[in-house]
C-alpha cells in the first residue's frame, strides 16, 4: 500500500469507493508566463455583479505568491483577485467603489490565518459574494474542502449591494495571472494545478453545489448541475487539444497564453499523484509542476524527494536526463528516514535509513558500488521498479527500455520514496531531469508519450511497465 505522506491529501483528493463525480484531469500552470484569459460581452443593460461564486481545484507546485483567478476591469486599479500568499495564505482582495468611479475608493483583504502549503495536497476552495444580504458577515464566504473559513487574519466589510467585478461589463477573467489593463504581472503567475473551474454568474451558492463529505469524512467532488450565469465559466481541461474550451452553456471560451496540450495532466482531486517535494529538497529547483528538477553547480550534497512513501506493493517511475552530466541519481529511491542531504549515489544514509540509485557507470546501494553497469546519456530514459512485495524486496532499473544491470535486493520493513540525488566530489556542472509517475507521457512536451499504463490501466509511460507495477498515485492505493 502507497501512503501519502502529508495527511491534507486525505482531505482532498484521495479516491474513494462511494466517490460518484471523476475528475479525470487538471491543467498545469508552471509560473511562467502561462494563464488564461476572456473578456465577456455582455450586454449593455449588463451591470457588474453583487452575487456570485467562484470555486476551483488546486494544487500548488512552489510556495510563492500567484493568481488563481482575477476580475479586472478598464485599465484602471478595479479588481477583484483571488490569490496565494508567498506564505501559503489564501487571499481574496477587493477594489471597492470602483463600479462608480475612476479607480474606486479603496482595496480590502480578507487573508485566511491558516496556510496551504502542501505539495502533495489537493485543496477545494469556494468563493461567494453576496453583498444583497442584509447580514454584513454573510457577503463574503469562503469554504475551504467542505469546511467554512472563519479565522481571518484580516476580513474587511462589504457595503450592502457593493459591487464586484466578476462577469460584470467588459471585465476581463483570468486564471492563473494578474492583467494590469496593458499585460500581465510575471511575479503573480500561478505555479501548480487547477481543476474543475467553475464561475458562477448572478447567483451566491455555498460548497455543498461542488462537493460533499463521504461516509469516511473526506470531501470529495460532486457534479454541479446548476447554470452559470450569463457570462459564468466551467473549465474543465477535457480536450487537450483545446483546453480554454467553456463549458458553460454562453460558450465564451479562454484564450491560452503559452498552456499547450501537454499541460493537461491526471494528476486530479479523484488521482492523486506522486511529485517531487519542494519542502523535502536541499539545492534544487524545480519546475512543471513539481515534475522537472534542476540542480545548479554548487558543488555541494544535494537532493530532492517524492512526496509519496511506499510500504508495500509494487511501483514504477520513469526519469529522462536533461543534461549531458551523469554524475548525479536522476531515479533513485530512499527510505522515508533519510534526509535530503544523505540520497545517493555515494553518501552514507543518516538515520538508519537505505538508499539506492544508479549513477555514472554503477548502481549504488546505501553509498556502496554493487553493479557496474552503462552509463545514460543526455535524453536517456531511466525506469526504476520497485518490489516491496517479494522475498527480498528488489529494485531493478531500466534504461531506455532494457535492463540495466540486475536487481538490487533492499531490506524490508522500511518505507521508500522516490528521490533524486548528487554527488559534491568535484562534479560541478549543472543537471536537470523529467520525471513521470505516470502523470506525463511527454515528460513536459520533451518527448512523443509511449502510452504504456499499469497493471491499472492507469499512467503514460515511455516504456512498459514491468509486470503488475503500478504508477505512484491514489486510485492505485490498496491495489
Amino acid at each position: 500500500m502507497a501512503v501519502f505522506q502529508n495527511n491534507l491529501l486525505a482531505g482532498a483528493g484521495a479516491q474513494s469507493s462511494d466517490s460518484i463525480h471523476t475528475i479525470d484531469q487538471s491543467i498545469r500552470f508552471d509560473d511562467a508566463a502561462e494563464h488564461f484569459m476572456y473578456s465577456p460581452t455582455p450586454s449593455s443593460g449588463k451591470d457588474f455583479s453583487t452575487t456570485c461564486t467562484i470555486s476551483l481545484w488546486f494544487k500548488i507546485a512552489n510556495l510563492k505568491q500567484g493568481i488563481l483567478a482575477g476580475s479586472f476591469y478598464g485599465s484602471n486599479a478595479r479588481y477583484n483577485l483571488i490569490q496565494i500568499t508567498s506564505d501559503g495564505q489564501l487571499k481574496e482582495n477587493d477594489r471597492v467603489g470602483g463600479a462608480s468611479t475612476a479607480t474606486g475608493t479603496g482595496g480590502t483583504s480578507w487573508i485566511t490565518t491558516r496556510v496551504f502549503r502542501d505539495p502533495s495536497a489537493w485543496y477545494h476552495a469556494v468563493f461567494v459574494w453576496d453583498t444583497t444580504n442584509a447580514v454584513q458577515s454573510e457577503r463574503f464566504r469562503l469554504y475551504i474542502n467542505g469546511v467554512r473559513e472563519t479565522d481571518f487574519a484580516t476580513a474587511p466589510s462589504l457595503g450592502a449591494s457593493e459591487l464586484v467585478y466578476w462577469f460584470g461589463k467588459s471585465s476581463y477573467t483570468t486564471l492563473g495571472a494578474y492583467f494590469n489593463g496593458t499585460g500581465y504581472a510575471d511575479t503573480l503567475y500561478f505555479d501548480g494545478y487547477m481543476a474543475e473551474m467553475h464561475g458562477i454568474d448572478g447567483t451566491a451558492l455555498d460548497q455543498d453545489s461542488f462537493g460533499e463529505f463521504n461516509s469516511s469524512g473526506i470531501w470529495i467532488p460532486k457534479e454541479y448541475t446548476g447554470s452559470h450565469g450569463t457570462d459564468g465559466f466551467y473549465i474543465k481541461g477535457a480536450d487537450a487539444s483545446d483546453l480554454g474550451i467553456n463549458s458553460a452553456a454562453n460558450g465564451n471560451d479562454f484564450t491560452l497564453n503559452a498552456i499547450s496540450s501537454h499541460d493537461q495532466v491526471p494528476d486530479s482531486p479523484t488521482n492523486n499523484f506522486c511529485v517531487m517535494s519542494p519542502i523535502d529538497q536541499s539545492g534544487f529547483t524545480l519546475s512543471e509542476g513539481n515534475l522537472k528538477t534542476a540542480y545548479g553547480s554548487n558543488n555541494s550534497t544535494s537532493g530532492v524527494k517524492g512526496t509519496v512513501g511506499i510500504s508495500t506493493g509494487k511501483w514504477y517511475w520513469e526519469g529522462r536526463r536533461n543534461s549531458a552530466n551523469v554524475y548525479h541519481c536522476q531515479v533513485a529511491v530512499a527510505s522515508s528516514e533519510v534526509s535530503p542531504t544523505k540520497l545517493p549515489p555515494s553518501n552514507t544514509p543518516d538515520n538508519g535509513g537505505s538508499t539506492v540509485g544508479y549513477w555514472g557507470t554503477s548502481l549504488y546501494k546505501d553509498g556502496v558500488a554493487v553493479q557496474t553497469v552503462a552509463a545514460s546519456g543526455n535524453g536517456d530514459i531511466i525506469g526504476l521498479a520497485l518490489d516491496l512485495d517479494s522475498s527480498p524486496n528488489t529494485v531493478t532499473f531500466t534504461k531506455n527500455g532494457s535492463a540495466l544491470g540486475t536487481a538490487v535486493s533492499v531490506t524490508s520493513g522500511f518505507t521508500w520514496t522516490p528521490c533524486e540525488g548528487t554527488n559534491p566530489s568535484g562534479y560541478t556542472a549543472s543537471v536537470n531531469t523529467s520525471h513521470n509517475f505516470g502523470q506525463d507521457g511527454t515528460m513536459a512536451g520533451n518527448i512523443t508519450a509511449g502510452g504504456n499504463s499499469d497493471a491499472n490501466g492507469i499512467g503514460d509511460f515511455k516504456y512498459s511497465v514491468p509486470s503488475g507495477h503500478l504508477s505512484v498515485c491514489t486510485k492505485n492505493v490498496g491495489s
